[in-house]
């Protein structure tokens, strides 16, 4: 299988000493600390809602950062349509720049605002979606396996920012989710 490098970003040092308790123990994981918008990525993951609504957290700052985001989202979740895309679910839809290309919506909430249930099971639903959508998926309009365009990938840390996860359990959620789905145990 090719080889993916998921790049964990950490905005606070919380965040950073979590994602270092993962970084020694699995191949491909590197520890980020600063803005997302610094990481050189193929794509970046979007820790968003159900519904697709991008304003508030990191999503305003992808909001910001690629022209019309959210409506390529909803509409490739359906949203724009009256459906969503649950938790433990992904799409991919190109941001509109070069680098990084894709942005990987994967939400921790039904609905923008929501507090995350204290174990985490929100991010290890986002985090393994992620996972599986590299691992399966094809690019929209093309039958080009992800993973053959995609190798590496910015994560910030689901649920940690809006949702108030604890950045200690959304680590275990995520090392939890890489060992099931790609198997780095």
């Amino acid at each position: 299988m090719t080889h993916l490098t998921l790049v964990l970003v950490a905005v606070d040092e919380p965040m950073a000493a979590a994602w270092r308790t993962l970084e020694g123990t699995r191949p491909g994981l590197v520890v980020h600390e600063g803005s997302i918008t610094d990481v050189d990525a193929d794509a970046v993951v979007s820790p968003a809602n159900s519904i697709g609504f991008m304003g508030g957290g990191i999503d305003g700052l992808y909001a910001r950062w690629f022209p019309r985001i959210s409506d390529r989202v909803r509409a490739a979740s359906g949203a724009d349509r009256g459906g969503e895309l649950p938790v433990g679910e992904a799409v991919i839809v190109p941001t509109g720049i070069a680098r990084p290309g894709w942005l990987i919506s994967a939400p921790t909430m039904r609905r923008p605002g929501e507090l995350l249930p204290a174990d985490g099971g929100a991010a290890r639903g986002a985090a393994s979606a992620v996972l599986r959508l590299w691992r399966d998926g094809t690019l929209p309009g093309s039958d080009t396996p992800v993973r053959e365009a995609i190798r590496t990938i910015a994560l910030p840390g689901l649920g940690t920012g809006v949702g108030g996860l604890d950045p200690e359990v959304c680590a275990r959620q995520v090392g939890a989710a890489l060992d099931e789905v790609l198997g780095q145990a």
